[in-house]
């Protein structure tokens, strides 16, 4: 039998657009190995290479560097005349390319894990006369920017009912939008048993008997993670602390001057790793910014978050729902984070109220449920 293509359409302004679209097509992978075959397209693989890095490592630095700025140009991206040149100038480098794919793979189904795609493929489609179902899956699961929904004649699939909720309120017709779980990662599914903690906190350098704070922040690091250190250890912390800097080198280094000139023996520093899943359930409390892959994944494994930072609008509603559903704490203020840690250590009952909300929350991951939900579209 023939394989069917299904492209999954992403573009690299960070891991939540390419993460998501990842998980969907490992699932057909694994569960419709015989009759589809799932093509992951970077809708700007033949963009300039000026264009590619204005938009995919522009964004990455602004949101490291300059936050402020790229919270501006969110903003200002509401604003329809705005919105709809830098949606033509993404349309302008990455339409040959898709066109291209489109020709060449001719798909059985086209799925969008970015708003700035969705314009171009239907373009191409009316142009060709093809008549390919296309879902656009919006990554943001509570607070979307406008621009996935200007075309309000799609088919959607969210991460929240009161997203759903709200695409209704604005005209979206009720039958094209439906809400999942978020999706993860499959190994996200479920924690690593207890039992298992020990033998894994071991493998990574780090006593079994220990509870372990973890400071992530995504493929760039945690851009704070410096003066929270310095204000935390300053306060007397004595656990063991693990910070996950990613590309962020310069972050790496001074962490590294910092434990050789403190004599802290028990600050593990890595750079870009790829056993985030390992690292997150062998700790008990996260120090994190808000994006929605990482906090989601920080709830699923059932730990802490204390959330320190997040892009204000497109993740307000992410720290939202943490603080909202007791699951964990908001502080903006590096000196007011010591106490917070110190009390999540030592206040047994305190700690396991927020595991406990988590847990009545019975958070499930929506990768399978999506990737049946595009397997059976029609």
């Amino acid at each position: 039998m023939n394989k069917e293509n299904y492209l999954l359409i992403y573009l690299k302004t960070g891991g939540g657009h390419l993460a998501p679209a990842r998980s969907v097509a490992n699932y057909l992978n694994s569960a419709y190995s015989d009759s589809i075959n799932p093509v992951l397209v970077n809708a700007f693989e033949e963009a300039g290479p000026i264009s590619r890095y204005i938009l995919e490592d522009g964004y990455r630095i602004l949101q490291a560097k300059a936050q402020w700025y790229y919270e501006f140009l969110y903003f200002t991206n509401k604003l329809k005349p705005i919105a709809y040149w830098n949606r033509y100038l993404a349309h302008f480098h990455s339409r040959k390319y898709l066109e291209k794919m489109i020709l060449e793979k001719k798909p059985a189904k086209i799925v969008v894990f970015h708003f700035f795609s969705y314009a171009p493929i239907f373009e191409i489609l009316k142009k060709h006369n093809l008549t390919i179902p296309v879902i656009t899956v919006v990554t943001d699961p509570f607070t979307a920017h406008p621009l996935w929904f200007m075309r309000k004649n799609q088919n959607f699939v969210v991460f929240s009912e009161s997203l759903r909720e709200r695409c209704i309120s604005m005209g979206i017709p009720e039958n094209r939008v439906t809400a999942f779980p978020f999706i993860l990662d499959q190994k996200f599914s479920t924690p690593v048993p207890k039992d298992q903690i020990p033998a894994l906190k071991l493998k990574h350098g780090f006593r079994p008997e220990q509870k372990l704070l973890l400071l992530l922040g995504g493929g760039d690091g945690l851009a704070n993670a410096y003066p929270i250190l310095t204000q935390l250890y300053d306060s007397g912390f004595t656990k063991p602390v693990a910070v996950v800097c990613g590309r962020n080198q310069e972050l790496k280094a001074k962490l590294e001057r910092m434990k050789a000139e403190k004599g802290i023996s028990d600050l593990h520093i890595f750079g870009y790793v790829d056993f985030v899943y390992d690292l997150i359930n062998i700790s008990d409390v996260v120090i994190t910014k808000c994006g929605a892959s990482t906090f989601m994944e920080i709830l699923h494994t059932q730990k802490v978050p204390i959330v320190v930072d997040y892009l204000w609008e497109q993740e307000k509603g992410n720290v939202e729902y943490i603080v909202n559903n007791n699951m964990g704490l908001f502080e903006k203020n590096s000196s007011r984070i010591p106490p917070l840690v110190h009390r999540l250590f030592d206040d047994e009952l305190w700690y396991q109220s927020f595991i406990m909300n988590i847990q009545k929350a019975r958070l499930t991951n929506g990768t399978s449920r999506v990737g049946e939900y595009i397997a059976n579209f029609t």
